[in-house]
């Protein structure tokens, strides 16, 4: 008896791949405009703060019910809380106040390759070569829209002091993905984002306060509040929570790849927010990464195919 083919990846994930990004980047426009408005740690504290009562209504019920069972994984959920709501969310506020928005996309465009590498190695997943070359395909995407359409422009980039929070940011992130894979749950989702963000704002809190003694003080004007209720509901609720889904529907690895559309949804956004129009090698860029980012979360054929 032949062996069963491969089941084909749902629809909906692979739409979500192409939409989540758009809210991602928001967060990179959202660190260049809280320069000067409000404090790195307040506008994470903020978002989170905001994100979990937003979501506390619809998971609510299940953390109670489930709430002998999921206190037995509070260190997991300090140590994500810590790495997805503190290093990815106010360390990437500190190096926005020193480097741009497209900076930011850029080294967060490079995640992937460790995530895919990660989640070959330590939770098995599988790619195909026709999604390896899916990778390298979006690599070089991104690479394009790098050097702005010139090849040999790469090795003249420059970074600023800001970039090594971001890098920071990243390679926690890269964490996140693979640990969130790596340690089961038995909350949805929905819930385990829920308890991670309380995580996050219990390692975030003693930040907060050292940043409000010694740091000059900002007014929390509009500005500020807008700037928070939009890193809440944009970057945090709607992005980590389409994230968690899709990793348990796609693979760690394949999920990752959203963040290769990071530099060029960035750009538009740039576009939209700032006036700074986007060039013609982003659109190349887009041309290279968009179908390979349809390749590469196409299922792998089975083992014994």
């Amino acid at each position: 008896m032949s062996a069963p083919a491969a089941r084909p990846a749902p629809l909906w994930p692979q739409a979500l791949l192409f939409v989540v990004p758009a809210f991602w980047s928001s967060n990179y426009l959202i660190a260049r405009l809280a320069n000067g408005v409000i404090h790195p740690h307040a506008l994470a504290f903020g978002r989170w703060a905001i994100a979990l009562a937003l979501m506390l209504p619809w998971v609510g019920a299940e953390l109670w019910r489930e709430r002998r069972r999921w206190r037995r994984e509070w260190r997991d959920l300090l140590v994500l809380g810590a790495l997805g709501m503190w290093i990815c969310g106010a360390w990437v506020y500190i190096g926005g106040q020193s480097t741009s928005a497209t900076n930011i996309a850029l080294i967060y465009a490079a995640t992937p390759v460790a995530i895919a590498v990660a989640g070959v190695k330590l939770l098995h997943e599988r790619m195909s070569g026709a999604q390896r070359w899916a990778v390298a395909a979006a690599v070089a995407g991104v690479l394009f829209v790098i050097a702005k359409g010139q090849v040999g422009r790469l090795g003249a980039v420059r970074f600023t002091a800001g970039d090594g929070w971001i890098v920071a940011a990243a390679l926690s992130w890269t964490a996140y993905s693979v640990l969130q894979q790596r340690w089961p749950s038995v909350l949805s989702p929905a819930a385990r984002l829920a308890m991670t963000i309380a995580a996050g704002l219990v390692v975030l809190l003693p930040f907060v306060v050292h940043e409000a003694c010694s740091a000059p003080p900002l007014p929390l004007g509009a500005r500020a509040w807008t700037l928070v209720l939009l890193a809440a509901v944009l970057p945090g609720v709607l992005s980590y929570g389409a994230y968690a889904y899709l990793q348990r529907a796609l693979g760690a690895a394949r999920t990752a790849l959203l963040l290769y559309l990071g530099p060029v949804y960035a750009a538009f956004g740039a576009w939209a927010v700032l006036g700074e129009a986007p060039g013609w090698y982003h659109l190349a860029g887009g041309a290279l990464i968009l179908p390979s980012i349809w390749l590469a979360t196409r299922p792998a054929p089975p083992a014994n195919a």
